[in-house]
């Protein structure tokens, strides 16, 4: 995964899992508000370690089945393990692109959080997202607004967390702050019936302030490697980012996330 600036692997399955715990309300809320729900088939795009492939595959139901793909293997073998732990049978998991997908015009739904901002191309991703959705198939996307983020008190270490951020996904051919461009990417993908909303965890303590110094600890090698900073400013930062959130009274927000949904034409 060459153009991913955050680790992979077993270390960024950790971080993973603190984002999901911070973004299930919301998800959830997004799914049902869509219209995800019982014997649905759905496929799961960049699903990274799962916990949102679960959480589908319990909204589908046993009539329904869920696909997740991403292309980090040790990931998809930790969420293999995990669903069957859980005792989620209908759900699986492939190491694969988008493109390698089978089933196409066959699925109920697809959906991607977090993963159009890091595309060269996501425009042509909806597009196959689009081709492996059925007549009147739904579309779910999330993503980032990255400069949304807020803190207070201001704080140098965490402005600058949002500046290499947004730099390093930019130099990879990514985009951090794709989040309000969604909804025209989809329309302009063929999606109709096209519907928006903003959301932003934000809070004092707990593991939405821990989610910024654990993000740059996970970008550190990729801002590195772009020459964006150097390996000390890095460290600096995120020592001066862990201890701002641990300072009592801080407020740390996440980046600002927009979610789109829409539909393909049932005609």
């Amino acid at each position: 995964m060459p153009d991913y600036v955050i680790r992979g692997g077993i270390v960024g399955r950790e971080r993973l899992r603190l984002l999901s715990r911070v973004m299930r309300p919301a998800t959830l809320d997004l799914l049902g508000r869509a219209g995800v729900g019982p014997g649905m088939r759905g496929v799961d795009v960049g699903c990274g370690g799962g916990d949102v492939t679960i959480d589908l595959a319990r909204l589908v139901g046993p009539a329904g089945h869920v696909v997740g793909i991403d292309l980090d293997g040790v990931k998809i073998d930790i969420a293999r393990r995990e669903a069957a732990e859980a005792g989620i049978a209908n759900v699986e998991f492939r190491a694969c692109h988008l493109d390698e997908l089978d089933g196409g015009g066959t699925f109920d739904f697809a959906f991607g959080r977090f993963v159009l901002s890091h595309l060269k191309d996501p425009r042509g991703a909806l597009a196959k997202a689009r081709a492996a959705l059925r007549p009147g198939g739904l579309i779910v996307v999330a993503d980032t607004h990255f400069c949304g983020h807020f803190s207070e008190p201001d704080n140098a270490a965490f402005r600058r967390y949002v500046e290499l951020y947004t730099e390093t996904v930019g130099r990879r051919g990514g985009d951090a702050n794709i989040g309000s461009r969604l909804p025209g990417l989809l329309a302009d993908a063929g999606f109709e019936d096209v519907r928006m909303n903003v959301i932003q965890p934000a809070g004092l303590d707990g593991d939405v302030t821990l989610l910024s110094p654990l993000t740059m600890e996970n970008i550190a090698d990729a801002v590195v490697a772009e020459e964006v900073a150097t390996r000390e400013e890095t460290d600096a930062v995120i020592a001066a980012l862990y201890e701002f959130a641990q300072t009592p009274g801080t407020l740390l927000s996440t980046a600002r996330v927009i979610e789109t949904w829409g539909r393909v034409s049932a005609r």
